[in-house]
């Protein structure tokens, strides 16, 4: 072998060495001579060669070529068509699987014109990790996606994920497109409260059983949580269909909630895409009016539940000093760190108890007139003397109730022991105008 020969056969095994093999082949003829890694030990043993590259490659492609890609890989094989892609374009690559042993193996088909135009290299390379790095860069990338779009704190769809789709509904709107949807809006009730009373993390968790609540409810449509308390679902096909079913279980689940203070009760509207409608805004306008018409609504049937022993009274609170009564409680609550609070206003008697008592317990509202006869019927009969004695005694000083122990009844039926520290607060002339206290459970 000449010198020049030989450094043509380093450079062709060395090309090879990058590819699972390389053919040589002359475009008019045919002929082929295969360079690969594996033939270079063969020290001066000359490689492989064959008669007809194109022949050979339609002949063996059922070999080695996965069924779902052989016609395109044929195709690719035919020599005028490569001939006539080569003429205008400096390569082929073609991507396709390659079948071995039952192990299926991506590789990569390149395909370049030599200087002399007479003759072409068909390099076959090992894609496989490429392909592996790929999927797994996509499969990252969708994660990533779908976090962008998915609300942390229940796992539906978030705000992002709203815009992008009401978008898509917007565009078909706009084509003139015959569509059949509904908007329902939902708003937690009163979660500035919950937070306020019972600490972000129980309202957190009231946010996270809404959420349930609605797509286990409307559970064929896509569910967004647009805001901190706000969702919304988007209405199609069956639950389209059956809306007004579906609207009356949601209103009533969360109506048997606010009753038995046993979970979330939500405000809700629906509005359906109507012929005069030419936006998705005026869908979710109309829904939106709704559900804040149904949240008024919510709130005169609390304001009547919460005032249900109104007419035992001569005067009712004034809104001023409800306002103070709620800012002291909030504060009481916010330092409590925990436990039954509740705070008297003594001059209206007129109390508000932690929203942990009306549920435990199973207290008519969390506001109440009169509320001393009412918790007398939870205290354990035995116990109501020692009770009585004590409220007696810090009247009397005006200061601070001594750690009591007595037994109350839950709304299961059995009796809790409660450690209550109690306190008067006076006014300016030295009478009582507040008490309040903190119950434990022991």
């Amino acid at each position: 072998m000449s010198s020049s020969e030989n450094i043509n056969y380093q450079i062709a095994f060395t090309l090879a060495a990058h590819f699972e093999c390389v053919y040589y082949v002359d475009l008019n003829s045919g002929r082929y001579v295969v360079f690969s890694e594996s033939n270079a030990d063969a020290g001066n043993e000359f490689p492989n060669e064959g008669d007809n590259f194109f022949v050979d490659a339609v002949k063996n492609a059922d070999k080695f070529i996965h069924p779902d890609d052989i016609d395109r890989m044929i195709k690719s094989y035919d020599k005028e068509n490569m001939r006539n892609v080569l003429s205008s374009k400096s390569k082929i690559v073609i991507n396709f699987r390659a079948v071995s042993d039952g192990k299926v193996t991506h590789m990569r088909h390149i395909v370049v014109t030599c200087k002399d135009k007479e003759h072409i290299l068909c390099c076959l390379e090992n894609a496989e990790e490429e392909y592996l790095e790929n999927e797994k860069q996509k499969k990252e990338l969708r994660s990533a996606e779908n976090m962008a779009r998915r609300d942390e704190l229940t796992g539906v769809k978030n705000s992002n994920a709203f815009k992008e789709y009401s978008d898509s509904i917007e565009r078909r709107i706009e084509s003139g497109e015959e569509l059949k949807f509904g908007i329902l809006m939902c708003d937690v009730n009163d979660l500035k409260l919950i937070n306020d009373t019972r600490g972000h993390a129980y309202g957190n968790e009231i946010i996270r059983a809404t959420s349930r609540l609605i797509c286990e409810i409307f559970e064929h449509s896509p569910v967004f949580r647009i805001g901190g308390d706000e969702f919304v679902a988007i209405l199609t096909d069956r639950d389209y269909n059956h809306r007004d079913i579906l609207l009356d279980k949601l209103r009533k689940e969360s109506d048997d909630n606010r009753r038995a203070r046993t979970g979330p009760v939500v405000a809700s509207g629906l509005a359906v895409f109507e012929e005069t409608d030419t936006k998705f805004s005026d869908v979710f306008h109309r829904a939106d009016h709704c559900m804040y018409a149904n949240k008024e609504h919510l709130k005169s049937v609390r304001k009547i539940d919460g005032f249900k022993n109104m007419d035992q009274i001569n005067i009712p609170i004034p809104a001023e000093r409800k306002r103070l009564l709620d800012g002291m409680f909030g504060a009481l609550v916010t330092v409590s760190g925990g436990g039954y609070v509740f705070l008297n206003d003594m001059r209206y008697d007129f109390s508000r108890w932690a929203l942990k008592t009306i549920e435990d317990f199973g207290l008519e509202s969390e506001y109440m007139y009169h509320a001393d006869r009412i918790w007398q019927e939870y205290i354990h009969p035995e116990d109501r003397k020692v009770i009585n004695e004590s409220l007696v005694d810090i009247l009397n000083e005006n200061g601070e109730l001594a750690p009591i122990y007595y037994r109350a009844r839950k709304k299961d039926g059995s009796y809790v022991l409660l450690n209550t520290r109690g306190f008067i607060l006076t006014d300016n002339n030295g009478e009582p105008e507040y008490f309040g206290g903190i119950m434990y459970e022991v």
